[in-house]
């Protein structure tokens, strides 16, 4: 398959993002926690490869970040705002839309708000509220960020993404190694600290009913942060697949980018 075109740059209404393939169908990702709020780097988009050259043929995917300097008290509905002033502005039509970890939260808002904006929605490795477990675990890892503690923040994460000892330590130390760079080389940890605080009180259960469209909820049974069956079973008609033995790394599975074509292409 030949290279595929990436654009970075801002949507009109300033949230960064990277625009990859050029077919006629739109995805929007509403991409997963974020320090940086800048457009995704060439290592992350290269983590995206294998979703990418899957939808590359049918559509242009653009991977979708918050905009910068959110101010204190931002919620996810604010940033499911921000996300549909930008389908509004920049697209044409009613788009299709994945909400990946904490982008999924971000989903869920918009998908009950703005019901003309999204055709088809897909919930990657994510939840209707946070687990008690990783809820703690986020509010380290805010504070390690705010006192600039990058290394031990990444292998904190690097520790709970993938279950299985042999793994979790890999990543860890890669992850460490890393440092800052697993969260972009932020400037400021502050955009980073916000999402993690408005995601801290979110609860949607009640208002999971009010998801119209048609949802694919999708991930590993073994996902440390959500309960991703409690989310299926809380949105009418929703599909679920879940990938036993599977951590909060879904995407990286075989499978992930041809079971979410065939949700995308049913009838």
């Amino acid at each position: 398959m030949p290279k595929l075109p990436i654009v970075t740059g801002y949507s009109s209404n300033g949230l960064p993002y990277a625009r990859v393939g050029n077919g006629g169908r739109i995805l929007v990702i509403f991409d997963g926690l974020d320090f940086s709020h800048k457009p995704p780097s060439a290592l992350e988009l290269r983590l995206m490869s294998g979703l990418f050259r899957s939808l590359a043929q049918d559509y242009t995917v653009y991977q979708v970040r918050r905009k910068p300097n959110l101010p204190q008290g931002y919620t996810m509905q604010s940033m499911a705002d921000d996300y549909a002033t930008m389908i509004k502005n920049d697209f044409t039509s009613p788009v299709d839309v994945m909400g990946n970890s904490t982008g999924g939260p971000i989903a869920l808002c918009f998908a009950a708000a703005y019901p003309g904006l999204v055709r088809r929605l897909v919930l990657d490795s994510t939840g209707c509220r946070l687990r008690e477990a990783s809820k703690a675990m986020m509010l380290k890892w805010a504070e390690l960020a705010r006192r600039g503690k990058w290394r031990a923040a990444a292998a904190l994460l690097g520790g709970i993404l993938s279950p299985g000892r042999g793994a979790s330590f890999f990543l860890k130390i890669t992850m460490w190694f890393m440092g800052k760079r697993a969260f972009g080389s932020p400037i400021s940890p502050s955009d980073g600290i916000v999402e993690i605080m408005a995601e801290d009180s979110f609860d949607f259960r009640e208002r999971l009913k009010d998801i119209k469209c048609p949802a694919l909820v999708i991930g590993g049974d073994k996902d440390f942060f959500y309960d991703l069956k409690e989310l299926a079973d809380g949105i009418p008609g929703s599909r679920l697949v879940l990938y036993r033995g599977v951590g909060h790394n879904a995407m990286m599975k075989r499978e992930f980018g041809a079971d979410v074509i065939s949700f995308l292409n049913a009838p």
